[in-house]
């Protein structure tokens, strides 16, 4: 098959459409007919030598694709070679194969094509673990998404709305956060603002009861400040640096908590598992394709042999939702 290369570490310059040995499911195991895959900011750490692979994971780039059902490997049961699946991944999707563990498949949503399938389980599954399964955002609590015009945040916007939450998100331009008005936010705030300042005055003084945040260090201090009493700020990027100083002294007066949690690294299986995840979200998130609730956001299409172009778009600032990698040979 063909997949991305990286020839070493650096820029999108490094990276290649060569040939590579086609995957071989192991037990549990499942070999996916790539359709498309999608870019994630992860992707671009990745090259960089900034996010290390997991243990055992393909070195090939990837967190998430969709496709068909090529081979099942011993074990496997549920699924059946031919079905149209998307896939949670810990690598490998930037290829015209991957394997993957079976209980990271999941079906292909109602009223969703194969192809924009392939931009979806990284976001869902992220959206899900932190804000619903680890935040526990409940129907009736204000929710902030900071960078409501990503992947992540079109995304976010809308499951939290489904889920009956008071939605503000913050992007950079009167057009995304028109955008983000459209998807379903309730307030919507330039992130250049203060953006504490600006959502207290949106609640009357409440807050965030749970803040997504892909910035990290420079703007913990003013999500601590945005934090309602008992809030959780779920932090899932460090775009803006990975060290600042924390006032304790109002962590403790909020009773606020903090979690930083990773995706790709999580075990397949067990507590706190990927298996768990998926299930979820099949469950929870999956029927509100079906009605509508919820829609992917498919901001520009790549020819996945073009990658490279790709990464340089999204580095570049300015999208809108997700960056699709296409199969060119699917």
């Amino acid at each position: 098959m063909k997949a991305i290369t990286l020839a070493e570490y650096g820029g999108p310059e490094q990276m290649a459409w060569e040939e590579v040995p086609d995957p071989v499911p192991g037990p549990g195991e499942v070999v996916v007919d790539v359709v498309a895959s999608a870019v994630n900011r992860a992707d671009l750490l990745q090259v960089q030598g900034n996010y290390p692979v997991p243990p055992g994971a393909s070195e090939i780039l990837g967190l998430e694709c969709s496709g068909r059902i090529a081979a099942l490997g011993e074990g496997v049961t549920g699924w059946a070679v031919g079905d149209e699946v998307c896939a949670l991944l810990a690598g490998g999707g930037y290829a015209q194969k991957v394997a993957v563990p079976a209980v990271q498949l999941l079906p292909i949503p109602d009223g969703v094509s194969v192809e924009e399938a392939g931009g979806l389980p990284e976001v869902a599954c992220t959206v899900w673990s932190n804000v619903f399964m680890a935040g526990a955002l409940a129907e009736g609590e204000t929710f902030l998404i900071q960078g409501g015009s990503s992947g992540i945040g079109t995304h976010a916007i809308q499951v939290a709305k489904a889920f009956g939450a008071r939605v503000a998100a913050t992007a950079g331009h009167a057009d995304r956060l028109q955008t983000c008005r459209d998807l379903g936010a309730d307030i919507v705030i330039d992130y250049h603002d203060d953006v504490a300042a600006e959502l207290k005055k949106a609640t009357d003084g409440h807050g965030a009861d749970v803040i997504l945040d892909n910035m990290g260090a420079k703007a913990l201090a003013n999500n601590l400040s945005a934090l309602a009493k008992d809030g959780r700020l779920m932090i899932i990027g460090m775009q803006g640096g990975v060290k600042a100083e924390l006032n304790i002294g109002a962590l403790l007066a909020k009773r606020a908590h903090i979690a930083a949690m990773g995706l790709r690294g999580r075990p397949v299986e067990g507590k706190q598992s990927k298996a768990g995840i998926v299930a979820q979200v099949r469950e929870r998130v999956w029927p509100m394709f079906g009605a509508g609730t919820v829609r992917p956001i498919v901001f520009e299409r790549f020819s996945m042999a073009d990658a490279a172009e790709a990464h340089r778009r999204l580095d570049g600032g300015g999208v809108v939702g997700k960056l699709l990698l296409l199969n060119p040979d699917a």
